[in-house]
């Protein structure tokens, strides 16, 4: 057809064998059949080796499409060499790799053109490559008959299934902790990612805490968030019952630096206080108030071994049993006297404030060693891959109980100081605020 094509004929008329078509295709004369002969004696008379031929046509191209593929010749399995030996005797040239060959293969048969594990958990483990073995993990981990188990339940089911290789252990753990649903559901950590970093006090009244504690049932005066402030130094507390929390009302206390860990700390001996004092008045917790300020007050701290009261004044208050059952400072008082030993008292209040910011200091650094010493340290670097703690706010109240522990996946933008790190999405947008190392875990890929 080509050669037709060639030769400009417009034309052409063919006489098949066949019979299927008859009726379709003219017949043609001897005389108008010449060439077609002729081609059918040269192809029937040329001799074998003989590739000359009387019509040359030239293709520029093939009309036959192909396609060239990379053949990637299979990685060395590590059944190769144990295979060989069972069934070959082949051994390596060196000596002592023969040696440990020879001691490895008592463990493993040929059963069927297969190699197997004589195993304890199973008489005969089937001996897969490392292909075989992604596939048994995923079905296991993610199939039907998958529990997203832990690594070493993972891999002792694979076992159990009849699977083997070398690296079946660590590839399991790897594999669950590489997995999406696993580390978006998994557990919280509670343990701490950062060392404790602790604030001293130069003096008293430097540094001041403020929180606010509330919302509690709305009060005599409509009050009903309390607003605490805590001095570093003395553990001195000042709390005001509010209606609303406003910059006015904030500005009513004076403090230098703000630090919310302290002010924690008072928020629970205040609201434990609270909730023992009151019963059943719940309503009745701004009329308490301010005597358990006093009792706190009067209390000496495990932190200073003084009261606050006395860091701030010199002296210890007087309580009420002092006056109910006499004290021997109260049965003794001596009006003139007692008004010079408070004088002495107030000159030598620095040296007293001193021994208890050593005291302080010593604490400090005894919570310090206890609290470091279940630390499991996470450091993130800027555009690491990190997962974040979903807290009870974030979490979608659609999903309930299914909800998942950890969202995201944030970018980590910049890296700040004692565990801090800002975030942004994938997209680019900046998350507000920072997020501490404590609420944060790397993400597996």
């Amino acid at each position: 057809m080509r050669l037709t094509s060639e030769m400009g004929v417009k034309k052409i008329i063919c006489w098949p064998d066949s019979k299927i078509v008859a009726e379709q295709i003219r017949h043609i004369l001897r005389n108008n059949n010449e060439r077609a002969d002729q081609l059918a004696r040269l192809a029937s008379s040329r001799k074998p080796g003989q590739l000359r031929s009387t019509i040359h046509l030239e293709i520029p191209s093939s009309s036959a499409t192909a396609e060239c593929l990379t053949i990637n010749e299979d990685a060395p399995s590590w059944k190769t060499p144990i295979r060989k030996y069972i069934v070959n005797s082949e051994l390596p040239a060196d000596p002592m790799e023969a040696r440990k060959l020879r001691t490895q293969a008592a463990r493993y048969t040929m059963v069927a053109d297969e190699l197997y594990r004589r195993g304890f958990s199973t008489p005969l483990l089937k001996c897969i490559d490392n292909h075989q073995a992604d596939y048994v993990l995923r079905e296991i981990h993610e199939g039907i008959c998958g529990s997203h188990s832990g690594g070493r339940t993972m891999a002792a089911k694979v076992l159990r299934a009849g699977y083997y290789w070398p690296t079946l252990k660590e590839d399991c753990i790897e594999f669950v902790k590489r997995c999406v649903q696993c580390q978006k559901h998994d557990n919280l950590i509670h343990a701490s990612a950062a060392e404790l970093h602790s604030i001293s006090s130069p003096w008293p009244f430097a540094l001041w805490s403020i929180d606010v504690l509330g919302p509690f049932l709305v009060a005599k005066g409509q009050v009903k968030f309390l607003l605490v402030a805590v001095d570093y130094f003395t553990k001195w507390i000042e709390a005001e019952p509010l209606a609303c929390i406003s910059a006015a009302n904030v500005q009513k206390f004076v403090w230098k630096n703000i630090s919310k860990g302290q002010a924690e700390v008072a928020n629970k001996v205040i609201l434990t206080e609270l909730k023992k004092r009151l019963g059943s008045a719940k309503g009745a917790w701004a009329e308490e108030l301010p005597e358990v300020l006093w009792a706190y007050r009067c209390t000496p701290q495990s932190t200073t071994k003084e009261t606050p009261f006395r860091l701030a004044y010199g002296a210890d208050a007087m309580i009420p049993v002092e006056v109910g059952e006499p004290s021997f400072r109260r049965q003794h008082f001596h009006e003139e006297s007692n008004d010079n030993s408070l004088r002495v008292e107030l000159d030598v209040l620095d040296e007293v404030r001193e021994r208890t910011q050593l005291v302080a200091e010593a604490c400090k650094q005894w919570m310090s060693r206890h609290f470091n010493s279940n630390l499991k340290s996470r450091t993130f670097h800027e555009g690491d891959l990190v997962w974040r703690a979903t807290g009870s706010a974030r979490r979608n109240s659609s999903e309930g109980k299914l909800s998942a522990s950890w969202d995201g996946l944030f970018r980590v933008r910049h890296a700040l100081h004692n565990g801090a790190y800002k975030l942004e999405e994938l997209s680019g947008k900046v998350i507000p605020r920072t997020w501490n190392s404590t609420h944060l875990k790397t993400y597996y890929s």
